[in-house]
Formats: structure tokens, C-alpha cells, sequence
């Protein structure tokens, strides 16, 4: 599902509401995403999961083109856990 099928969904569910209204709502929950994990915090959705920030440490690669070594930066990556509820449905537990 992209950004414009969830807001469909929603707007469809919810005919009372108006879909540039939709279309904001949505986009505020994102930014607000975004901007707690760019302050390094954690973001938890019960039942679907939770958002956090890994750090990874600087390293040295290898380039696989031409198979030199290279230096790899620290660097912050997002991470996902899903929640039990959302595992257990993928599973068919649920």
C-alpha cells in the first residue's frame, strides 16, 4: 500500500471527513514520525510495532566492483520491530 491508497482508505471508511483533511492527517503522523526519529527517539504503535534509530559504526568495506577497500562512515539507519499483534496476524496466528 503507498501514501495515496492508505489516504483513499481512510477517506472511503470515514465519508464525513474531507480528503484534503485526510491528506493532512496523514501527512502529519509521518512528519511526526520522522521527527521524533531524527531526535533519536523511539516511536511505538501498539499492536503494529515500533520505530527506532540504529547507529552503525564506522567500518572498513570493499568495493564490489573492483574489489578495493574502502571506508565505510558511522552512520544512523531506521529500524522496524514489528509488534506481536501484527507477527502473529503474518502468521496466521491471529
Amino acid at each position: 500500500m503507498i501514501r495515496s491508497e492508505l489516504i483513499q482508505k481512510i477517506s472511503d471508511d470515514n465519508p464525513h471527513l474531507f480528503r484534503r483533511d485526510v491528506e493532512k492527517i496523514v501527512s502529519t503522523v509521518f512528519d511526526e514520525i520522522i521527527d521524533a526519529m531524527a531526535r533519536g527517539d523511539r516511536v511505538e504503535l501498539r499492536g503494529f510495532g515500533a520505530f527506532s534509530v540504529k547507529k552503525r559504526d564506522a567500518r572498513i568495506g570493499r568495493n564490489p566492483r573492483t574489489g578495493e577497500s574502502v571506508e565505510v562512515e558511522e552512520k544512523h539507519v531506521p529500524f522496524f520491530k514489528t509488534g506481536k499483534l501484527l507477527r502473529d496476524r503474518l502468521n496466521g496466528d491471529a
